[in-house]
């Protein structure tokens, strides 16, 4: 028997996503599951963050699982429901955290990860990185650059000799 091919015309496939998102997969919106738009970007505080401190809890003094929480700066444990982090967004309402160990950034109590290239400047700070060129001008001194009163450069010689005066009366 000689095979025959179906006859039958296929049905449209319908796609059930709005049209804004049927052109552009790649675009943060709410209705695209890969990049969340978090509302509470501008409620991040970076003149509060300093990642200098020992990166441990700051309640149960624990260094495993850690979240910087990025509008206060303080370091809590966890993002589950029943942690230190998810306490602290809900009481005080705070919701933009990162998690210090891998430098993903995190909406709580909503547990979805925030993606956005604005947040970039603050895993630099936490892991900053240097050329050698970089390096090796931080041992280069700079004269000191001093200026009177009225706005005029001050000599080098000019300031010992004020330096001495001050000195000897002392």
């Amino acid at each position: 028997m000689a095979q025959t091919k179906s006859t039958a015309a296929k049905r449209p496939r319908l796609d059930n996503r709005p049209a804004n998102m049927q052109e552009d997969d790649e675009t943060p919106s709410v209705f695209n599951p890969k990049y969340r738009v978090c509302p509470y970007l501008d409620t991040i505080n970076r003149n509060l963050l300093d990642f200098d401190f020992e990166k441990l809890c700051s309640v149960s003094l624990t260094r495993i699982n850690v979240y910087a929480c990025l509008v206060c700066g303080k370091y809590f444990q966890g993002r589950g429901t029943n942690t230190h982090a998810y306490t602290h967004s809900v009481g005080e309402a705070h919701h933009v955290f990162l998690n210090l160990h891998t430098l993903r950034f995190y909406c709580l109590p909503d547990n979805y990860e925030i993606i956005d290239s604005s947040l970039d400047d603050i895993k630099y700070v936490l892991n900053p990185t240097f050329t050698k060129q970089e390096i090796s001008k931080l041992d280069f001194v700079l004269p000191k650059q001093s200026r009177t009163v009225d706005g005029h450069p001050l000599s080098a010689r000019r300031r010992r000799s004020e330096q001495h005066q001050s000195q000897r009366l002392l």
